[in-house]
């Protein structure tokens, strides 16, 4: 057995969710590409260091990213071969204080406006309307949409944990055009060759309706939910309710999204226009 796949079936016994599985193996498959195909086994700990620091220094990954790859590996090593890496000072310590890149109302509605695609169109307003993670939206089925109570069902997302988020008419109507031209049979999005469709084709399909409508800001299908919470907020939705939209387990997290709303800053003068 590989022992990338190896790994995996450790990480599923252990009941870890999906996108933390398929994160971790992301990352596996990278060191494998970096070290062309050594071993994992003979990779020394100073090897395994420069590699963070060539990723950090050369590739510029973000501190959040860096974390999830240290944890993975330290988790790796651990678990296949009961070898401890002393990563301790490859942690980052401090946390980023960056604040997540918003679109506009409008931007969102010349995104919709500049999707012609169906299927595309459906994937990006699902995402925006409901606060979806790409993660949450892929592993929908049909069942998951409640017409009559206007909810969608997100099963087993981030922490293993159930919500239920709202259901936009419109976007109701959208996906009723979209099941009769695909007739999707598993999964609400799949593939051209059936199963569930890919994340990375997903963001293939936003990076051009981002050109097409001509947003110059570095978003991503993230991007749509960091916005939903937003304008929710900026319309006079309680932080609580938005919490619990987003499925987010400590208030703290969504709270960020008080720096960003722009209700409260709009009501405030420059001291040039006094």
């Amino acid at each position: 057995m590989d022992i990338v796949t190896e790994f995996v079936k450790i990480l599923e016994l252990k009941r870890y969710s999906k996108q933390t599985i398929n994160s971790y193996k992301g990352h596996l498959l990278m060191v494998k590409s970096h070290f062309k195909g050594k071993p994992f086994k003979s990779i020394s700990d100073e090897a395994l260091f420069e590699f963070i620091y060539h990723l950090v220094n050369t590739k510029g990954i973000s501190a959040s990213y860096q974390r999830q790859i240290v944890g993975g590996l330290k988790l790796f090593y651990k678990e296949i071969y009961h070898r401890n890496i002393p990563f301790e000072y490859l942690k980052v310590t401090q946390r980023e204080n960056k604040l997540p890149i918003v679109l506009s109302k409008k931007e969102v509605q010349r995104i919709m406006e500049n999707t012609n695609n169906l299927k595309h169109k459906a994937i990006i307003s699902v995402i925006y309307s409901a606060g979806l993670r790409i993660g949450e939206l892929l592993e929908l089925k049909k069942i998951d949409i409640d017409s009559e109570r206007m909810l969608i069902h997100i099963r087993g997302a981030k922490g293993k944990k159930d919500r239920y988020t709202i259901l936009s008419e419109k976007v109701l109507k959208l996906l009723r055009e979209y099941y009769i031209a695909y007739k999707p049979k598993e999964y609400l999005f799949e593939g051209q060759r059936g199963g569930k469709y890919s994340a990375e084709s997903a963001g293939q399909l936003f990076k051009r309706a981002l050109g097409k409508a001509n947003v110059k800001k570095k978003a991503t299908l993230h991007t749509l939910r960091h916005s939903f919470a937003t304008h929710l907020l900026e319309d006079g939705i309680g932080i609580t309710h938005i919490q619990k939209l987003l499925g987010h387990s400590n208030i703290t997290t969504t709270l960020i999204y008080t720096h960003i709303a722009n209700d409260a800053l709009l009501s405030i003068k420059s001291p040039l226009d006094y």
